[in-house]
């Protein structure tokens, strides 16, 4: 059977008793779990069917169960990121569609980061914040819109500004509903544009753009046919998709989910790229 997934985690789940060329710890603090997931070599790469790397799950509470964002989630994620994050200049890009509510995360969360690169010098010493770490913040668009790959964008402007590492946030695909906006997957591996949606892009990584790439997404849809095929255990793609054509399902309240989890992840992101600067003050500038 065909089952789609972005996550690691749920790959891992599904070949729970391959672990040749795969590590993987968890750590609960209150109301978050933590799974990180190393690929070692090939063998995980073959088991997992994603590029040798870390992988980095938070499962948090729902985030429309609550009015006032999970600030347990935004510190756990913050954490992780700084273990990824190399000194320097970074590039944040929100990856997306805002036309398309599920694939709209990424520009979202875009909005509310903190960009800093043009702060410098005397400007940022009268203002006592020259401890901040420069930050430049694009969201690109896709394809459809602008004619251009969303990878092209990111490798010109990386290849402009040399930025010591790229932060790529999209929307994934999850195979569970359960896990719709109450994960985060982080990664060191970079990533292909357009999962969650199902229309994959050109990959956006080291390997292409020549720095390292840090994915961040929250899973915002389901393949309609792997649902169908995990509810039923059998092979449904003809019954779900008679014409041919790709179904998804996303829940009711996704303008709420996909607000919220690009609020988390944008505070999330800045905690973690403005460690010396306090976060009130952070909160300030936004």
């Amino acid at each position: 059977m065909s089952i789609r997934t972005d996550l690691a985690l749920e790959q891992k789940e599904l070949n729970p008793d391959k672990t040749d060329g795969i590590e993987s710890d968890e750590t609960v603090l209150d109301d978050i779990k933590i799974t990180r997931i190393r690929i070692k070599n090939e063998n995980g790469e073959r088991t997992l069917g994603k590029p040798i790397g870390t992988y980095v799950t938070v499962e948090t509470p729902p985030l429309t169960d609550s009015g006032e964002m999970n600030e347990n989630a935004i510190n756990a994620v913050s954490k992780e990121l700084i273990s990824f994050l190399p000194k320097g200049l970074v590039l944040v890009a929100g990856l997306g569609n805002t036309s398309i509510t599920p694939d709209a995360i990424g520009p979202k969360a875009a909005k509310g980061i903190l960009a800093t690169r043009h702060i410098e010098g005397e400007i940022a010493r009268s203002i006592g914040l020259d401890d901040m770490r420069p930050v430049a913040v694009i969201s690109p668009g896709v394809l459809g819109q602008t004619g251009i790959e969303t990878g092209e964008i990111i490798a010109g402007i990386t290849r402009l500004i040399k930025p010591s590492a790229v932060i790529v946030i999209d929307a994934l695909a999850s195979r569970c509903l359960s896990r719709l906006g109450c994960t985060i997957q982080m990664s060191d591996t970079g990533i292909c544009p357009g999962s969650g949606v199902g229309n994959k892009r050109a990959e956006i990584s080291k390997k292409t753009i020549g720095v390292p790439v840090i994915s961040v997404g929250i899973p915002t849809v389901v393949d309609a046919v792997t649902l169908a095929q995990d509810l039923t255990g059998h092979e449904c793609e003809r019954t779900v998709n008679p014409r041919g054509a790709k179904m998804i399902v996303t829940p009711q309240e996704i303008d709420l989910l996909v607000s919220r989890g690009a609020a988390t992840v944008s505070m999330a992101i800045n905690y973690a790229l403005q460690e010396n600067i306090d976060r009130e003050t952070i909160l300030g500038l936004i």
